[in-house]
């Protein structure tokens, strides 16, 4: 079956059903019909007989010699030349005695009829029966035969007529049967393509196998999006939902074909779908939470047919956004920059306290002078200085996390990458440090040193991250740019992927050196012709 599923279409399965139905329908019809005429024709030739049997019961030369001595030889003349003229098989009287006195076969006349069909009609009945004799199935008409005015009865009349079987009758009508079966089934030849042309177009064309696998395909996708999926029919009853929606909805029951006033009274897809207007990135709470929903109205040949509802928690909304533009690295850098004046300026209170002026004076004079070299370093070498605040937001991070953080004092940015702004550089940059930082904040002391340079080459702007952390896992070294993959936890693995993105848009490339237990190297080229 499956066989044959694959290799006939959907148009050419319908036809032969369709077909093979209209054939099975002619012959049943057909036989229906046949045995119906087969009857009505039996039923026919019964009247028919009897018609006989009562004119020869009622003719004088049969009344006045059944019964008498020799009254066959006048009786058989007559019956013979009546059952010749009206085309029967048999005309046979017989008196009370069952003796006969004319039959087809002449020897049997004297002879006695002893059909037990007969009893009846000696009892003064009139009848038709059926029965099957040598000659085949017949119906044989009985009609009494009686004198006096009717009140005495002297014989009986028989009179048989075979009745032809189905296929005999088929026979007959064979000439006339065959052209009309043949425009039936061209006709039902006809009708199956067009019904399965019909069918095939209403399916867009698919083959079943193909609507089953679309309709997999979909709800796999519809379950793997990341957002909360909704929609209505003309009806305002849910016709679709992901598990995202049942999430953020806090529902785990089956709520496709209820009414969504009654599942979501707030949706607001109902004024959509009167209104045919789509409604882009709204706010509104569900379940406590802030979500942003898009709400747009499905039309079908210019006919609102349902509304379409995405929605996503507003909190991750907000923490992309923050990865795309650089929010997230900038704000960390002014975090660690705040907390590490703060202890400075303890540091030097406490001097003060102390009356330790001139160690006060030689501290301040030290740390200034530090963060001036490399302040006047990043804004003399890099051109962009969100990229130069970015380095010493991130120098001031690893201080803060007691990791030395080496920027190499060739660092050259002369101008950005055509195809790469600040930001997108930015998030480069920030991603591939805080990754080296994160790999050597638990190492001991001699390994927790990171080295960065960026320079410029010919026609390319090199990036190089190297640290001295726990390295990366063979097995897993192919999976570190995906989306959502992280050995940290949840929340993260966003971050290579951006980087991964950025560059590979620039037309750059990115290439990682690791081994475990002794670290990681990671080269950006990114072109700048």
């Amino acid at each position: 079956m499956d066989i044959y599923r694959r290799i006939l279409p959907l148009r050419t399965r319908l036809a032969i059903l369709t077909f093979v139905s209209v054939v099975l329908a002619i012959l049943v019809a057909v036989l229906l019909i046949g045995i119906k005429v087969s009857h009505l024709l039996e039923e026919e030739m019964g009247m028919r007989a009897l018609a006989i049997a009562r004119t020869l019961a009622q003719m004088e030369t049969i009344q006045n010699n059944v019964g008498n001595p020799g009254g066959s030889s006048i009786i058989q003349p007559v019956a013979e030349k009546i059952r010749l003229a009206t085309g029967v098989e048999y005309i046979v009287v017989v008196d009370m005695n069952r003796v006969r006195y004319s039959h087809p076969v002449a020897e049997r006349i004297g002879g006695k009829f002893s059909d037990r069909d007969l009893d009846p009609a000696l009892s003064d009945r009139e009848y038709i029966t059926r029965t099957v004799g040598v000659m085949g199935p017949a119906v044989r008409a009985f009609s009494p035969i009686k004198v006096d005015e009717g009140t005495r009865q002297v014989g009986v009349v028989v009179v048989g007529i075979i009745t032809p079987t189905f296929a005999e009758l088929f026979r007959a009508i064979q000439a006339q049967l065959y052209p009309s079966l043949a425009i039936g089934l061209l006709a039902g030849l006809l009708g199956s393509l067009y019904l399965a042309s019909r069918i095939k177009g209403a399916m867009f064309t698919l083959e079943p196998e193909e609507i089953a696998r679309i309709l997999e395909e979909r709800t796999a996708m519809l379950q793997a999006m990341g957002e909360g999926i909704i929609a209505i029919d003309r009806n305002m009853c849910i016709t679709v939902i992901n598990e995202e929606a049942k999430r953020l909805l806090g529902t785990d029951d089956e709520v496709v074909g209820r009414s969504i006033t009654e599942v979501l009274p707030d949706s607001f897809l109902p004024r959509v779908l009167q209104t045919g207007q789509p409604e882009f990135n709204q706010e509104q709470v569900l379940n406590n939470t802030v979500i942003i929903v898009n709400r747009v109205p499905v039309r079908v040949k210019g006919e609102i047919v349902g509304v379409l509802a995405s929605f996503r928690d507003r909190t991750e909304v907000h923490r992309l956004a923050e990865e795309l533009t650089g929010v997230k690295s900038f704000v960390e850098a002014l975090r660690v920059q705040n907390h590490e004046y703060l202890n400075r300026l303890h540091t030097i209170a406490g001097l003060l306290q102390l009356n330790r002026v001139q160690e006060a004076v030689d501290y301040i004079f030290a740390v200034t002078e530090e963060q001036q070299e490399l302040t006047r370093l990043l804004t003399k070498n890099i051109c962009d200085y969100s990229i130069a605040g970015l380095l010493l937001g991130k120098f001031s991070r690893a201080r803060e996390l007691k990791v030395d953080l080496h920027i190499d004092r060739s660092c050259r940015l002369s101008r950005l990458p055509p195809c790469m702004d600040a930001a997108a550089l930015g998030v480069v940059l920030g991603n591939l440090l805080e990754n080296a930082l994160d790999a050597v904040r638990e190492m001991e002391p001699s390994r927790k040193r990171v080295a960065f340079e960026m320079r410029d080459e010919p026609g390319s702007l090199v990036v190089v991250v190297r640290d001295w952390g726990v390295g990366i896992p063979a097995h897993i070294q192919e999976r570190i740019y995906e989306q959502g993959f992280s050995t940290k936890g949840t929340g993260r693995g966003i971050g290579l992927y951006l980087v991964k993105k950025h560059i590979d848009t620039a037309g750059g490339k990115i290439t990682v050196e690791s081994r475990e237990g002794e670290g990681t190297t990671v080269t950006v080229h990114i072109p700048c012709h």
